[in-house]
């Protein structure tokens, strides 16, 4: 090329023309030869997913297919019993249970479980320690479902001394309601007090101004008395007054004390509740202070004094946890425990990859925080919320270890499922027909929700 073409002159017409290399025609690949290539990448690719595939049909594909067929067969094995095993699955109570359970787990233990981990992950966004948070929600990720059942076996246990769960509720109870540390008590020999019906004691005679009274108890372990209470000390008669003590008539030893008399080594009721009752209605009332003794006015003349039922009544223990009725929502509670940080997790990295300017384009339109929520950053996170959803549905459908562990036995036909039925009727029950079935129709079950997932995904894939 001239000086004058590299310029943008154009050309002169009479110069030379340089004549062009013609070039070497290319040999087009024979049908053959691309054939080959192909063949032979297919038989690599065959080759190494050939491992896999043996592994996925001797785990996955040959068990399916033997349950099925194995689901047609009675008992014995040897019997085509055609859709009785089927029938089972709608008759049977045990069956009609867990599947009532299963549809309350699907319901349930997803949506908590994912409202958590989407409210956990928004406000750990706002906060400077939010990862130390998430790591402390997403731990029980790493405890295996045998142990956390175990764990929570511990937590529902029905004693407030054992269970985290009761110790919180008879805690938060007792802060409103006063429990009674005298459960046990009730008149020994040769008493003055005799029952008045419902729990509560009432003496025999009744009682005059200037003569102390004396309402012997027994039946209060030394070691459960109120803190307060201290040795009991005989009452004093006061003018225009009744004066009294009520204690714990006991001395450790073989005739050791008197009884009927405040001995030296006894304890007072301290907090006992005394009634002075006329005709049935209650005219003076007192609390006995921590030596036992009381003080009634002068209107207590004359009267019969009524150790009211309140003073015996059994103390609260919480909630029984494992029992029939809450079972169910108790061992939910242990699986929304544990799987909540995954959906936190998932929700997160959705969130982190969120457009900011959206948020802050309908704050500056003047959304509040609440309408910024549900209106910009919940559709947005949609996609990942099916997730979560989805994937928790799926493992729900197949949830056994936590119920197997947590449930008692008194009460695990009350929140059986039913990977637990299929358990049982495969192996406590030797009814292999019943449990294919059940194995089928759980299969049945999970399909729809993975074909939802699939289609979701190339949905996305596409996008």
């Amino acid at each position: 090329m001239t000086s004058a073409t590299a310029a943008g002159t154009p050309p002169d017409p009479a110069a030379p023309k340089t004549p062009k290399t013609p070039r070497t025609p290319r040999t087009p690949k024979s049908p053959t030869s691309r054939g080959s290539v192909t063949g032979t990448r297919g038989s690599v690719a065959a080759l190494f997913l050939l491992p896999a595939l043996v592994l996925l049909g001797a785990l996955v594909v040959y068990p399916i297919g033997y349950s099925l067929i194995r689901s047609f067969y009675d008992q014995s094995g040897d019997s085509f019993a055609g859709f009785d095993n089927y029938e089972a699955l709608f008759t049977n109570d045990g069956i009609r249970t867990a599947l009532k359970n299963n549809i309350i787990w699907v319901v349930f233990a997803p949506t908590v479980a994912t409202a958590l981990g989407l409210i956990f992950a928004v406000l750990t966004e706002r906060i400077r320690w939010g990862t130390a948070f998430k790591l402390v929600v997403f731990m029980p990720m790493a405890i295996s479902m045998l142990a956390a059942g175990i764990i929570f076996r511990l937590v529902y246990d029905q004693n407030p001394d054992k269970g985290v769960a009761n110790a919180v509720w008879v805690g938060v109870h007792d802060t409103f309601a006063e429990s009674s540390a005298f459960p046990k008590a009730h008149p020994g020999r040769d008493s003055p007090l005799e029952p008045a019906g419902g729990g509560a004691f009432i003496t025999k005679q009744p009682v005059g101004l200037g003569t102390p009274v004396v309402l012997p108890l027994v039946g209060v372990a030394p070691d459960t008395m109120p803190d307060g209470a201290r040795k009991a000390v005989a009452a004093e008669p006061e003018d225009g007054r009744v004066t009294g003590t009520t204690w714990q008539d006991f001395t450790r030893g073989k005739g050791v004390g008197k009884l009927g008399g405040v001995d030296a080594a006894e304890l007072g009721y301290a907090g006992m509740k005394i009634e002075a009752v006329k005709d049935g209605e209650v005219v003076a009332t007192a609390t006995a202070a921590g030596d036992g003794t009381f003080t009634l006015p002068a209107a207590a003349d004359g009267a019969l004094l009524r150790l009211p039922a309140d003073n015996f009544k059994e103390p609260y223990n919480g909630l029984n946890w494992l029992g029939p009725s809450l079972v169910t929502p108790a061992i939910i509670g242990s699986y929304v425990w544990m799987w909540a940080g995954f959906a936190m997790v998932l929700i997160a990295a959705g969130l982190a990859g969120m457009p900011r300017e959206l948020l802050e384009a309908a704050r500056v339109d003047g959304a509040n925080e609440w309408q910024v929520f549900r209106r910009v950053t919940v559709p947005l996170l949609a996609p990942v919320l099916a997730v979560v959803v989805v994937t928790l549905m799926i493992n729900v459908l197949k949830v056994f270890d936590l119920v197997f562990i947590i449930a008692p036995g008194s009460s695990q036909d009350d929140a059986n499922v039913l990977a637990l039925e299929l358990y049982r009727k495969g192996f406590a029950s030797d009814q292999p027909g019943v449990a294919s079935a059940i194995a089928v129709f759980l299969l049945l079950l999970v399909i729809p929700v993975m074909w939802f997932n699939v289609r979701r995904l190339r949905r996305e894939v596409r996008r």
